[in-house]
């Protein structure tokens, strides 16, 4: 592997402790403006120190971002669809390798939707992008999307979509968590973040699902909404990061996150009676 897509790998999985953080809030491409992101600079700020790299569009990119900031950026490439349309899977590459190189990104990267109609188109756009990114020495990650079917999530079929986005060149792989998930990192060659995926019902659940899918295998977590759309979003990534890098267990790491929740409610104007 050549020495920038080394370095630029190294940004996002962190060589002290062989894991990531990464904090998702490329969600606005297709679904528009999401709840507690309808202004991205608001939330990205206040987490931006708290994440090891930050996965978005360069439109948001260059609108909510401080050019100053030094947190590594995972580039969303792929689009072209919306949570309207017929059909997600139907995305293409919506930006050049020369438009990631001048933003400095660390990695790009985009959608696969295996069986579905646009299985081939996806695979395709996966294979496409690999062929530059290994041209000009910017790692691909490659998300396992699953579209509106979530009833997808078993590992079978994420075990299919991993082995193949590896297959193909991809330097990274997101996929979601699931029974039998290290079943999935043993037949994965690439390294594998997991999907937060939709708002889960506690912050232990969350903390339980980082933990047992690093426990598995797993090199971290590309988490959006179980982290900015949580009243204390500061609080849960600092969670997060106990168990990733720390090696902490749900119930230390939602310690960290009273601990820190009781900081923010300190900090609280009392309500006068």
């Amino acid at each position: 592997m050549d020495w920038g897509m080394q370095n630029r790998l190294s940004r996002i999985i962190k060589p002290r402790t062989g894991h990531t953080v990464m904090l998702a809030v490329d969600h606005g491409y297709f679904l528009g403006p999401t709840r507690k992101l309808e202004s991205p600079r608001e939330t990205i700020k206040p987490l931006l120190p708290h994440a090891d790299a930050l996965m978005l569009t360069r439109g948001v990119l260059r609108s909510s971002v401080d050019p100053g900031a030094n947190t590594p950026v995972v580039l969303r490439v792929s689009g072209g669809t919306s949570i309207i349309g017929e059909n997600l899977a139907n995305e293409g590459i919506t930006t050049s390798m020369e438009e990631a190189l001048r933003l400095n990104v660390s990695a790009v990267a985009l959608s696969i939707f295996v069986g579905t109609p646009y299985e081939k188109q996806t695979l395709m756009n996966l294979s496409e992008l690999v062929n530059q990114g290994e041209e000009h020495g910017i790692p691909v990650l490659a998300v396992t999307a699953v579209g509106k079917e979530l009833g997808k999530r078993d590992a079978r079929y994420l075990g299919l979509c991993c082995r193949i986005a590896s297959e193909l060149g991809a330097h990274i792989v997101k996929t979601y968590y699931c029974d039998g998930f290290d079943k999935i990192v043993e037949s994965t060659p690439s390294p594998i973040v997991i999907a937060g995926g939709p708002k889960l019902k506690t912050e232990l659940d969350a903390f339980k699902m980082t933990y047992d899918a690093i426990q598995a295998g797993a090199v971290g977590v590309d988490m959006g909404r179980n982290i900015w759309q949580h009243d204390y979003p500061i609080a849960m990534i600092k969670g997060v990061r106990s168990v990733v890098h720390k090696k902490h267990t749900p119930k230390e790491a939602h310690d960290v996150f009273k601990k820190e929740k009781a900081k923010v409610d300190k900090r609280k104007p009392k309500k006068k009676k």
